[in-house]
């Protein structure tokens, strides 16, 4: 029997099948002046597999069916193995093919990076836990680059096929490399490692020693090594500390537990101790955390790039939601205070993607300076904004986003962990800070672009003031002011980039509404204005 009660309306049609490249007006402009045809080409199949059914069901049964740990077989011998959903394998397999773990590294094109970023850019509006292996091993190919021991493992690194065995390093044509560095007593405090190393004999630079210890939070445990710090008798090391002995034997690596996290559900995260786990050290003796430091520069910059895709998919939906969905008498795209806020939103998302593609391109270009002072701020920056840019998008779709049957949620409950990842927020101001008196004379090249564009555009110019003002504070009234200077400065370098890129509507906008210092951080209270051709720029679609 059909009842009226049964029909269906005014529900917008599932987003599925949609090119996540050629919607992206802005990710589309950036590439094509940066990368050549075939790579363009490599783009858009991505962006095509990317917004297909099949990826989003893939996303859906890595979250809905998270990692389990094994510990020890039927027979009562310990394996310490994290079993996953096939969906999870499926992904990471994507991962590998797209060369996302190391190809950037091998000089093989000119904007190597940039185009990895674009990738990551996209890939990460599928689903996130899947980046988290890919992230390490990608940071960590430099690092190990410097290391005797790279020899051995630079096909494997580099090898773009996905190995999913648990078998010693010798045995497997592919390796995933992970980081192990916080422990419960320290969290961000790196200096209070308690995890010790004990030369196994000689010791130094490429030798075996024995580490005793814990790690409060071990993410991807299931990569066939882990670099992770603890204290020798040289100092603070790092240690390359694979699954496997060299003798063929496991590794005592022990997996204690998996974390019941809120979100990143997909990937595992364990707990782990070590008892007298073989680790080479890597790097020089007594500055591991100088070593590890490099790795997660990188890691960090995949942090924001990720939250920029978030930004993006979860403004991807939501225009998708008003364009379809229908309130008093026309669609809520077409209501003038909705669109002030898809207008926002959309701001924020360019804003965002200009910055990080900008990091990844002064990575190409070897711009050091660039990249030590901006890549903290800009985590700190990209990663802050899209807890409250996911709320928002949220809500936008009210209970329709609430619900665990659509993306908004999985995206709400993801968005936090790229500000507490790879240091949070205090941490990243604060190195920033630190960054800026390393960089010396070096920083005041970032400072004089934007300089020029203060003096192309005056209403940047209370931004630049206030940067300046906090710039020449006493250094303790520098830190107390850490989160004002580098909001200062974000917003002025990405202020730039969308002068220097984007068309001249949206810069206007953009500049108009975050450059102020008055203008509040609540999304929608943009000037009055038409703001139909904005939102249309937004998704190509």
């Amino acid at each position: 029997m059909h009842w009226p009660t049964h029909e269906v309306s005014n529900q917008p049609p599932l987003l599925a099948d949609v090119n996540l490249f050629d919607a992206d007006l802005a990710l589309q402009t950036a590439a094509m002046d940066a990368l050549g045809p075939s790579e363009i080409g490599t783009l858009r199949e991505l962006g095509r597999w990317a917004g297909s059914s099949e990826a989003q069901t893939l996303a859906w049964r890595a979250n809905r069916f998270p990692p389990e740990l094994r510990t020890h077989d039927r027979q009562g011998h310990r394996i310490d193995q994290t079993e996953f959903d096939p969906a999870w394998h499926t992904l990471l397999a994507k991962l590998r093919a797209g060369g996302l773990h190391g190809r950037a590294w091998r000089g093989l094109s000119r904007n190597a990076h940039f185009a990895r970023a674009a990738a990551f850019f996209l890939h990460a509006q599928v689903e996130a836990g899947s980046l988290c292996p890919v992230t390490m091993t990608c940071a960590a190919v430099p690092v190990l680059q410097r290391e005797p021991l790279f020899a051995a493992l630079a096909d494997k690194l580099f090898s773009e096929t996905y190995d999913a065995r648990d078998l010693p390093i010798t045995a497997k044509p592919a390796i995933l490399v992970g980081m192990g560095l916080t422990e419960k007593q320290g969290g961000s405090d790196l200096r209070g490692t308690q995890t010790e190393a004990v030369p196994l004999d000689r010791g130094g630079r490429g030798t075996v020693y024995l580490l005793t210890g814990h790690k409060w939070f071990f993410s991807a445990p299931m990569c066939d090594a882990h670099l992770v710090l603890a204290a020798a008798p040289e100092g603070l090391s790092a240690f390359f500390v694979p699954r496997w002995r060299a003798d063929g034997r496991r590794n005592t690596v022990l997996l204690q537990r998996l974390k019941d996290k809120l979100g990143n559900r997909s990937n595992a995260s364990a707990e782990a101790e070590f008892a007298e786990a073989h680790g080479i050290l890597v790097g020089e003796p007594g500055r591991g955390i100088a070593t590890l430091a490099e790795m997660a520069s990188l890691t960090r910059l995949d942090c924001a790039i990720a939250s920029a895709a978030l930004m993006r998919q979860a403004l991807t939906q939501v225009l998708h939601h008003a364009r379809h969905r229908m309130a008093f008498g026309r669609p809520l795209a077409q209501q003038p205070l909705m669109m002030s806020v898809l207008a926002d939103l959309a701001l924020e998302s360019e804003a965002a993607l200009l910055l990080v593609l900008r990091l990844a391109q002064a990575l190409d270009r070897g711009e050091m300076t660039w990249l030590r002072v901006m890549t903290p701020a800009a985590k700190f920056w990209i990663c802050k904004r899209a807890l409250e840019f996911s709320g928002e998008c949220m809500e936008i779709l009210g209970g329709n986003g609430y619900i665990e049957d659509g993306p908004l949620a999985r995206l709400y409950r993801e968005a936090p962990l790229n500000s507490i990842w790879e240091g949070s927020g205090n941490v990243m101001c604060l190195d920033l800070l630190r960054a800026m008196r390393q960089a010396g004379a070096a920083w005041h090249e970032v400072l004089d672009w934007l300089r020029t564009a203060t003096l192309a555009d005056g209403r940047l110019q209370p931004l630049f003031e206030a940067l300046e003002v906090g710039l020449g504070l006493p250094l303790d009234q520098q830190q107390q002011q850490a989160r004002r200077i580098t909001q200062s400065l974000v917003l002025l370098a990405q202020a730039t980039l969308l002068l220097e890129q984007a068309p001249e509507e949206v810069a206007d906008a953009f500049i108009a509404s975050r450059c102020d210092l008055q203008h509040g951080r609540v999304y929608g209270a943009l000037p009055a204005r038409d703001w139909s051709r904005l939102i249309a720029r937004a998704w190509q679609n």
